[in-house]
């Protein structure tokens, strides 16, 4: 009895922790802040079309946000960079 009760023990220690890291996992995809904040630093306000195309960033299209970035006013080597951070997890 108290070897099963400490396999499940374990056992549900190992499902909480799995369960964590899948939580976990899809944010650190995601680096929109850091992309907001190079924009930010070039002296662009940050609006809903910056926020956007960062989002474009996280999902590997980097010349689309960098051309979103670019026609809102980021200068080219800073909106690439933005870019590069949003696709890359912190």
């Amino acid at each position: 009895m108290h070897t099963a009760a400490r396999i499940t023990g374990v056992l549900t220690g190992l499902t909480l922790t799995l369960g964590g890291v899948a939580f976990a996992a899809p944010a650190a995809h995601a680096d929109i802040p850091a992309c907001t904040n190079m924009v930010k630093q070039t002296g662009v306000e940050v609006s809903d079309a910056v926020r956007i195309a960062c989002t474009q960033g996280v999902h590997g299209d980097l010349q689309g946000c960098a051309s979103a970035l670019t026609q809102v006013g980021t200068p080219g080597g800073a909106a690439s960079g933005a870019c590069r951070l949003a696709a890359n997890p912190p």
